[in-house]
Formats: C-alpha cells, structure tokens, sequence
C-alpha cells in the first residue's frame, strides 16, 4: 500500500508501506479519563491534592513510573514507590471504564486488515496494554504488540522498534511510525522510518521542533 499526506491532497509518500506501528494512548485508543482517575485515586491515598485532569494528561507517554514522577511532584517524592503500586494497581481494575477507540479505528483497522502488517508499541506496561486491546477487540489486527517493559528501554529510544521491523522482517523504508506524541516521532526518525503525527490525541508538543513527515486530524486519513 502506499499512503498519502492529507496536507497535501493526492501527494503520496513515494513508498510502499508494508508495516505500520500504532502508539496506543491517544493514537488508537482515548485513555484519558481512566488515566486521570487512577491517578488521583494514588495521590489521595497518600493525602496528595487531586489534579485537574488535564494536568495529567500533559504527564502522559513515558511510561508509568514518569506519569508518577511528574505527577506527585517534589510532595510524593518520598513515597512515589508506593504510589506508583497503587496507581498499577487501581488502573489494571479501571483501564476499560470509559476508555474507547478513536472514532475510525475500529472501522479502519478492519478494512485494511491483511494489506499490510500492523503493529502497537507503547510506553504503556504491557500487560495494561494487552488487557484494553483485548477488552476493545481490537487484538486480532496486530501481528506484534509491545510495551514500555518489553525492553530495556523505551520511546523515544528505537529499540524497540527497530527489533519488531527485524522481527517482522521488514525494513525502515517500508514501516511508518504513528503516534500522538514527540516520543513517537524520534522513536520513528532515529529508526529510519517514515513518521506520521496525530493532532486528535494527548498533544503535539515537540512536533515543531521534531516534524513528522505529515500528520492526520482523524485516524481515517490515514489510509
């Protein structure tokens, strides 16, 4: 297949594509409310003061432990083991309370299930990630799937991505990384993979300063 930029109507990348990796939180999938909740469920039970939601949303997308980090502040620093467990703990009983696809995922990911290999990596643990593709049904369209603890580092380190392209036995100039999130991006560029930014997720900064080679408002313009 090859995809087109949507900014630049019938323009196509020049390539054919025979990956596509997807980031989860705010690329496929709209985590944010159930994100914020087991959030703030952890920082109160150490009589930390909730934040507003959006707040923890600009905390996302380096993994648990720096969601934590950055969202207990210099208060939790003492305790931030045991608020990070008790974060782990309530969100694995909360992850699918109003978490739900982007509009178009679903659809999407079904009509082109099969032109190509697609793949999820996420900074997200990867029995948390498992558990959500699992419970939207949306496993069955992913030939690999892994998270921040599948490997000794995470995005924006290439590692992982460069070892499911070896994996799959495709390589960088026919896979695109797809993802809401600087880290994204750099994971894509420092691979030597196409990068393709989405604007509908937990937000664009660091875009300007590390562009993708196009981006998309709705998952749909994708393809």
């Amino acid at each position: 297949m090859r995809i087109r930029s949507p900014h630049r109507e019938g323009e196509e990348m020049g390539k054919t594509v025979r990956l596509v990796v997807f980031d989860l939180d705010g690329t496929l999938v709209d985590s944010k409310v159930d994100l914020a909740h087991s959030v703030n469920h952890a920082l109160g039970a150490f009589g930390l003061p909730p934040l507003p939601n959006e707040t923890v949303y600009s905390h996302v997308g380096n993994g648990a432990s720096m969601l934590i980090q950055r969202s207990a502040g210099s208060e939790g620093k003492e305790n931030l083991p045991r608020i990070l467990e008790t974060f782990l703990a309530h969100y694995r009983e909360h992850l699918l309370d109003t978490t739900v696809p982007y509009p178009g995922v679903r659809e999407s990911l079904e009509a082109h299930s099969g032109a190509f290999e697609m793949a999820v990596l996420t900074n997200k643990p990867i029995d948390m990630t498992r558990a959500i593709l699992a419970g939207l049904s949306l496993s069955r369209h992913f030939v690999d799937v892994r998270g921040g603890d599948s490997f000794e580092t995470k995005k924006p380190h290439p590692e992982g991505l460069l070892r499911i392209m070896t994996q799959r036995g495709i390589p960088p100039g026919e896979t695109i990384m797809v993802g809401d999130s600087v880290n994204d991006i750099l994971a894509g560029q420092r691979a030597g993979a196409a990068t393709c930014g989405v604007t509908y997720g937990f937000g664009t900064e660091g875009f300007d300063a590390h562009s993708p080679d196009f981006t998309i408002d709705r998952f749909p313009e994708l393809f």
